[in-house]
């Protein structure tokens, strides 16, 4: 979430491209959740698990078109690539969405809707399986056709497939679904914010300031070092403010108020919330 801000926020040049974007993302967002709270807190959270989703859902499907970018394939390969990995991750939510309750949620209890119907799992696994065999099939024949393995893109595909499958199919766990999704998901996003970047800091005479000087070899620590900061002051005030259930890992954060009052909370959540609004 907040190696977003280097791309974003901090880069003067990018702001001043889009202001606008930049202005009311954030605003309407705030604006959204407070009224989603002020309805129901749970739809609140359920619209921002099902926006994190889909961010999720597109991350993945953006690594697959950035290492198949450089292809020559006809359209209804690049298609296939499309279509399978979004099935990578369609198929465990849906398996998800069908077998509620479960052992942890994605933000809150109840934030996903309930679909009591078992043949929608059984449809979609034979989907998705189908899928699975027609891309493996026309990756074989691209390599002996073009003399080419693309080996990151099904690498990513492959990663894809058994992360969803086993973080949230195979063990009912939150750590496991933490391990296998969410640091999964997080890792390569800050590689990407790195590489990029890095790239752009080779050009002083274009590049911000803070580029040339942060984004360099030894300040790879300085950078992992400010997300995680940034991250650990974050849910400090959530834990301080609202949750109360970690006062071992955030103790100073214990002296907050311990707010309740519905009013206080349905501009205070979505506002703490704002960081992973604004990022997806």
């Amino acid at each position: 979430v907040y190696a977003t801000l280097y791309r974003t926020y901090a880069d003067k040049d990018e702001l001043r491209t889009r202001p606008m974007l930049y202005l009311l993302t954030p605003l309407m967002c705030w604006i959204g959740g407070v009224l989603l709270y002020s309805i129901d807190a749970l739809w609140f959270w359920r619209g921002l698990a099902y926006f994190a989703v889909f961010h999720f859902m597109r991350q993945q499907y953006g690594f697959m078109m950035i290492y198949g970018r450089q292809e020559t394939v006809p359209r209804w390969a690049k298609r296939l690539d499309q279509l399978t990995i979004y099935a990578a991750t369609f198929y465990p939510l849906l398996f998800w969405h069908t077998h509620l309750p479960r052992q942890f949620d994605w933000f809150a209890a109840g934030d996903f809707f309930g679909l009591h119907w078992p043949w929608l799992t059984t449809i979609g696994a034979l989907l998705y399986g189908t899928l699975l065999l027609a891309y493996s099939a026309k990756e074989v024949w691209l390599s002996r056709e073009q003399q080419h393995f693309n080996l990151p893109k099904n690498l990513l595909l492959l990663g894809t497939v058994l992360s969803w499958a086993v973080g949230i199919i195979v063990f009912d766990n939150d750590l496991a679904f933490t391990a296998l999704n969410v640091i999964a998901h997080g890792v390569p996003y800050i590689a990407l914010i790195w590489i990029f970047c890095s790239n752009r800091s080779t050009t002083p005479d274009k590049a911000p300031r803070y580029l040339v000087r942060l984004f360099k070899p030894l300040m790879a620590p300085l950078f992992v070092l400010t997300l995680i900061l940034l991250a650990y002051f974050e849910e400090g005030l959530w834990d301080g403010l609202i949750w109360r259930d970690h006062a071992v890992l955030f103790p100073f954060f214990q002296y907050l108020p311990h707010l309740s009052d519905p009013a206080m909370l349905s501009w205070l959540v979505p506002l703490l919330a704002l960081p992973q609004s604004t990022h997806y």
